[in-house]
């Protein structure tokens, strides 16, 4: 019983470090353009 009151606010925390690094990128723009990258390595023409 002792453990839970030690792994229950360790893992509150790595989760809460986990969606607060998940809404930094989100606002950062890393996910704008997903399919754009997918989309350009399919292509056969150099960029200008």
């Amino acid at each position: 019983m002792n453990v839970l009151l030690v792994l229950i606010p360790i893992s509150l925390v790595l989760g809460g470090a986990g969606l607060a690094a998940f809404v930094f990128a989100l606002r950062s723009g890393q996910f704008d353009d997903p399919e754009g990258s997918a989309a350009r390595i399919l292509e056969d023409q150099e960029p200008d």
